[in-house]
């Protein structure tokens, strides 16, 4: 039987300085000034709408405002959609509030203007600490720009700062890799995001690959990185996440990975919503231009769909592999609403693979099973 999980809510805000190659997601590049308040305005339109839809009333646990290029945004106009955003919602008092930001796009006093309008935690785009690696991966900053930025997010008066870094990339080497892991970690951010450029269709370096390393270096890419994390104190918690604590690991993003539900608001966002008296997944996906978006005679669903019956227990592994932690078959149960015994031959063939292990009760993915993650989740199909 579904139960109803945790309510987050996703908002986009799609535009950027420039595209970079790597990038899939819905950015568009800026080509005039931006009028916030226009687009504040259907963020909530768009928001009353989806409250309307499905008739929401949990409290809401994360709000994480991605891009695109959310800190193009002033801090005022931040502050207007979080107020408007909140005032729709039952929320704690410390509910976390993510703001992601590019290190080009950043001033010591915009920082603390997003922390005063309510923003508690930032996400700082640096994917390298050498030149040459950011002028091929298409960033607006510099390694200077970078190391000031986490600076700067470090004294603003957020709670607490991602840095997001990439690793395998072009013609990088094991040492260039760490290094880079080193430059970060000597920031002492209190969460890191570590992971590998993977080339998307629909991107620049699609159409253009760039010379990436090879398998046996990324693989020690990764496992003498989780160490050098490990040495510094960070925790990992997911495939690519990394904590100094508990308490510092993204509320949101856990949300996403143990198949909780998201309205996503914004030029191209995607939500999730499950009605457990239909027996119901739903997704949402918003109208993807931003002019389109925009008009007032248009609504900004694009597409309502629902995920079949035989997708879900493929979508809960998906997502519930990549973390750390265990997972129960009640869980499996509540969240995809299909009974246990639906994945009981794929459980057992992955334990007999040893990709899975089960204790009391409890499955988690092994360090083996990690490793081979695809074909773990191909079990599920």
């Amino acid at each position: 039987m579904l139960t109803l999980p945790k309510l987050s809510l996703y908002i986009h805000i799609p535009w950027c300085v420039q595209k970079c190659p790597y990038c899939d997601f819905n950015s568009h590049a800026l080509k005039a000034d931006i009028d916030e308040d226009n687009y504040i305005k259907h963020l909530l339109a768009d928001l009353d709408s989806d409250i309307a839809r499905f008739n929401e009333s949990r409290p809401l646990h994360s709000i994480f405002i991605g891009g695109g290029t959310p800190s193009l945004f002033s801090a005022n106009a931040i502050k207007t959609l979080l107020d408007g955003v909140l005032q729709r919602f039952e929320h704690s008092d410390d509910i976390e509030i993510t703001l992601e930001a590019n290190p080009g796009t950043v001033e010591a006093d915009k920082f603390a203007g997003f922390a005063k309008a309510g923003v508690n935690r930032l996400s700082i785009g640096v994917q390298s600490f050498a030149s040459d690696k950011l002028i091929k991966l298409g960033r607006i900053h510099d390694s200077e720009q970078a190391i000031a930025a986490a600076k700067i997010a470090k004294a603003c008066g957020v709670k607490s700062f991602n840095l997001d870094l990439m690793h395998g990339l072009e013609n990088q080497t094991v040492e260039h890799a760490l290094d880079d892991l080193r430059q970060a970690i000597a920031l002492n951010p209190d969460h890191l995001s570590w992971y590998q450029l993977t080339i998307e269709p629909n991107t620049a370096f699609y159409s253009k690959p760039p010379a990436l390393p090879a398998d046996d270096v990324l693989w020690d890419i990764q496992q003498q990185g989780i160490a050098l994390l490990a040495e510094a104190g960070y925790q990992q918690y997911e495939i690519s996440a990394y904590s100094k604590s508990p308490a510092l690991q993204a509320k949101h993003n856990i949300n996403y990975w143990q198949n909780g539900d998201y309205l996503g608001i914004g030029c191209g966002s995607h939500g999730k919503i499950t009605v457990p008296d239909s027996n119901t997944i739903y997704r949402t996906v918003k109208v993807k231009h931003p002019k389109g978006y925009m008009d007032d005679e248009r609504a900004h669903l694009d597409q309502l769909l629902t995920v079949d019956i035989d997708d879900r227990a493929f979508e809960y592994m998906m997502n519930s592999l990549r973390l750390m932690r265990p997972f129960t078959l009640t869980d499996f149960e509540q969240k995809t609403g299909l009974a246990r015994e639906q994945i009981s031959q794929a459980m057992r063939e992955a334990k007999a693979k040893q990709l899975l292990q089960e204790e009391h009760g409890q499955w988690q993915v092994t360090q083996l099973g990690h490793r081979y993650l695809n074909n773990l989740l191909s079990l599920f199909l």
